[in-house]
């Protein structure tokens, strides 16, 4: 939290502030990434047209937000509207998407101000309508001297494009670089060698989320058990929380409910768990090797 920025627990409903008193303050996630899934379903199991399901999720995003913004929730990506989305759906339907974005930013830049919450986005944003990236610039520009959640709308996104994207600014790069040492990229990297000068870490810098920590916790509504082209490389360790509920009917409380759940995980990066037998006292003489193993099964024969 920002030291000058007050708690706004209080400002939590009674159900979100029975779950959230079960959780500890001090394991909150920096970052949340959501895929909102469930728009169509919803409307469909209502015989209603695809576009109230889409207006009903708008709903449900700024619920969200604001409940991330009171439980001081740093980071918090939606994956708003993918790069398979703009070439797939039908263009009368893109074109309300794009319609409800405009709506929704004009709309609720008061109430991301009223919760401090900064407005950004990552995606290939060039390829959306002028009006849209102008109505994206203004909200970004009204809201960035706020201190709070920063909500970031995956828009046009695709992971695929991203490292694509990342990829071909590392090169433009180093070739730029090359130019301005009058060498020749050849030469540039016999100077510095090819794996300093393209490693995870220079890669993870040319990403569009190059200033944003990593996810902890990836949400995905509607029980599908996918990843759907999002985020790929970030959430290499991010716990997965996927629940049945469709987007338009999730709420805050439900966030911390994913929340909870996920404090209860243990993040191991790969390593070795708490509970394992490698954890004994002597486990480095207690380790078996493959020798071992092999005399072992000889003997039971």
């Amino acid at each position: 939290m920002h030291p000058n920025t007050p708690s706004r627990l209080h400002e939590l409903s009674s159900e979100e502030a029975l779950v959230y008193s079960q959780l500890d303050p001090s394991r909150i996630p920096r970052h949340v990434a959501i895929i909102m899934d469930g728009n169509g379903r919803w409307a469909g199991k209502r015989t209603l047209k695809r576009f109230k399901g889409h207006q009903q999720g708008a709903e449900s995003v700024q619920f969200v937000v604001e409940t991330a913004s009171r439980i001081d929730l740093p980071w918090l990506t939606l994956y708003a509207f993918s790069l398979e989305n703009n070439l797939r759906r039908p263009k009368s339907e893109v074109s309300f998407l794009m319609t409800l974005l405009k709506s929704y930013l004009v709309g609720n830049v008061k109430r991301m101000n009223d919760n401090n919450v900064r407005m950004a986005y990552i995606g290939r944003t060039l390829g959306l309508p002028q009006e849209i990236q102008d109505t994206m610039q203004w909200a970004s520009e009204e809201t960035s001297k706020n201190t709070g959640t920063t909500l970031t709308l995956a828009l046009n996104y695709g992971s695929r494009s991203e490292i694509v994207d990342a990829t071909r600014s590392l090169v433009e790069k180093l070739i730029d670089e090359a130019h301005h040492r009058g060498i020749s990229l050849e030469d540039l990297l016999q100077v510095d060698s090819l794996d300093s000068r393209i490693d995870e870490a220079q890669l993870s810098a040319n990403l569009y989320t190059a200033h944003m920590p990593d996810p902890d916790l990836v949400i995905r509504t509607s029980g599908e058990q996918r990843i759907s082209n999002f985020l790929l490389w970030q959430i290499a360790y991010s716990e997965i929380f996927v629940t049945d509920r469709l987007w338009p009917d999730f709420r805050g409380v439900h966030l911390l409910e994913a929340i909870e759940n996920f404090q209860h995980r243990e993040r191991r990066y790969g390593g070795l768990g708490e509970g394992t037998d490698e954890h004994l006292e002597g486990k480095d003489d207690a380790l078996e090797t493959p020798e071992s193993i092999a005399a072992e099964l000889l003997a039971r024969k």
